[in-house]
């Protein structure tokens, strides 16, 4: 039998939430793969205690002994020193605003499962998602956990939850949201030929990002973004804001 961890309980039908768990067992199959023949994934457990101590994934569990499954700690560590995220095509405002925070963020809007899995392990990428099929995948954790998986609906939710779990350093306003490449102060001379003429007559200060050259500069949507950088960055300054 399993006992899941609140935390975790999400990834279980409905009548198993709040209650034990019995699961009919072959014989042959591992714990690991009992556990997430019930829906939770093993990227997401952190542990598997019976009598207070831990097993292994790729043990055999032992008839009505329960298996006690514990999410992983918060913070949880990333797999590389430089922390660098890839996302499914569900979570682009999540993407977007991960960049605006300056986080090392991958997304595309076509990707399939199989390139994002490649990209997460080439690119060294963690993979963030809410598709639990994309978790299952056993190469994403046969090298470490190189998947995760993304709380809420709503991207305040979802941003909060990944700061949250991973603790990631910030660098607000360093990366462009719309391609993730690195911003770099501008002089106005240099860019004055691609903004509007009411930004040069209101602004002097702009950012351009290395990669697509596009221009940022404190604008229409800048309270906006204060207000996101506020919550995730508490010692943010208004003044360092930028928007196109």
């Amino acid at each position: 039998m399993l006992r899941v961890a609140e935390p975790l309980s999400l990834f279980l039908a409905p009548r198993w939430r709040g209650r034990e768990v019995q699961v009919r067992w072959d014989g042959e199959a591992t714990l690991g793969h009992v556990v997430e023949s019930v829906g939770v994934p093993l990227v997401e457990v952190g542990a598997l205690l019976v009598d207070d101590g831990p097993v292994p994934a790729g043990s055999r569990p032992l008839p009505g002994v329960p298996v006690i499954v514990v999410p992983v700690p918060r913070p949880q560590p990333l797999p590389t020193a430089s922390p660098a995220f890839v996302l499914d095509v569900h979570l682009g405002t999540l993407a977007r605003r991960l960049r605006l925070l300056g986080l090392d963020t991958a997304y595309r809007n076509d990707a399939d499962d199989d390139e994002l899995v490649t990209q997460a392990l080439t690119e060294q990428r963690l993979l963030l998602t809410q598709d639990r099929g994309l978790l299952r995948r056993k190469v994403l954790r046969e090298r470490g956990r190189w998947a995760a998986y993304v709380r809420g609906s709503r991207p305040d939710d979802q941003l909060a939850d990944v700061l949250d779990r991973f603790a990631p350093p910030l660098d607000p306003l360093s990366r462009c949201v719309a391609c993730n490449g690195v911003l770099a102060y501008a002089a106005k001379v240099d860019v004055v030929a691609r903004i509007p003429p009411g930004t040069r007559r209101r602004y002097d200060e702009f950012r351009e990002c290395t990669a697509c050259g596009r221009v940022y500069w404190r604008g229409a949507h800048a309270l906006r973004l204060d207000r996101i950088l506020a919550v995730a960055v508490p010692q943010y300054r208004r003044d360092d804001a930028r928007d196109t």
